[in-house]
């Protein structure tokens, strides 16, 4: 496997930009985040369409999204680039994507959701490791919402653990150690059948989502299942999965949709921990990188190689 492009660790006063490449996002909670980012030592910067609206419910146009982020990457002051937030849009920015610039000038892109699109492309195509955590608008503009220390773990390349404190609870025991990989399960699917289908065999997959009913979620890991895309999986970790319910269903029809889906499987599984759409505290995790889960009476996922260097 081709050694990670690892970017350089990111200082508490790094300067920062901040780039919407999906949908666009309400100016206020924007604001809350940038305050949030600077009451952490951080010096934002606006990326030059950050507020844009439209067409559609994109943040401007695919080129002035692709603009910004390009733009982001290049600048040799921004050691960081986190997002406003996700919603749709991310994968009209794939073939327009400039691998070479990026590779060049490595840095931490943070942010979930729809943006697992970007984040996957970049791994599998340069070795960019993907930093799966919290956004501006979704959790910095909020009290509580952000996981601060995986966050500045993963930014500084200290090695650590998430387990019961973030949510973390267990399925089915064993212990795994492979590539951390996925994101955003209902994004990872739409993939499917694209010159830019994720590579997931093989990796320890970390799947979330949100809002899908338990019927939607067997249909996902059905259809990950026939695409081979478990094939030689070692273990799985699956997010809060937050609001994941049918109406009338009884609350633990989640959980059965997860077993009966993975009746066959012998690795760890675990489930619950808040990274990506959650409830409170968004965990950073660095995609890429080596882990190892552990599932007994508890769960513990930990973060084994750094994402940065010095």
């Amino acid at each position: 496997m081709t050694a990670l492009l690892k970017p350089h660790i990111v200082p508490a006063d790094s300067c920062v930009t901040v780039v919407s490449p999906a949908s666009t996002p309400e100016p206020e909670r924007v604001e809350r985040g940038f305050a949030a980012l600077r009451a952490l030592g951080y010096a934002p910067e606006a990326s030059a369409y950050l507020l844009a609206s439209g067409p559609l419910y994109f943040a401007g146009t695919p080129e002035m999204r692709l603009d910004d982020l390009h733009h982001a990457f290049a600048d040799e002051q921004v050691r960081a680039i986190f997002a406003t937030r996700g919603g749709y849009g991310s994968n009209y920015l794939l073939d327009g994507l400039d691998l070479d610039l990026i590779a060049e000038n490595p840095k931490p892109f943070i942010g979930f959701s729809d943006l697992t699109a970007l984040h996957l492309w970049l791994l599998d195509q340069i070795q960019l490791p993907a930093f799966h955590g919290p956004m501006l608008s979704a959790d910095f503009a909020r009290e509580n919402g952000v996981d601060l220390p995986s966050l500045q773990a993963a930014l500084s390349g200290k090695p650590y653990t998430v387990g019961v404190a973030e949510g973390l609870r267990p399925l089915h025991p064993g212990i795994a150690r492979g590539t951390l990989y996925g994101g955003c399960l209902s994004i990872l699917v739409s993939l499917l059948g694209t010159p830019y289908e994720p590579q997931t065999e093989g990796k320890l997959l970390f799947l979330e989502d949100v809002g899908v009913k338990p019927y939607q979620l067997d249909r996902m890991l059905w259809q990950l299942r026939a695409a081979g895309k478990l094939e030689g999986v070692p273990g799985i970790v699956f997010g809060e999965m937050l609001n994941c319910t049918s109406l009338g269903a009884p609350p633990e029809l989640l959980v059965e949709v997860i077993q009966h889906a993975f009746e066959d499987f012998t690795g760890p599984i675990a489930i619950g921990l808040r990274s990506g759409h959650v409830s409170r505290q968004n965990v950073t995790l660095t995609l890429g990188v080596e882990a190892e889960l552990t599932v007994r009476d508890e769960a513990r996922l930990h973060m084994i190689e750094p994402a940065v260097v010095k």
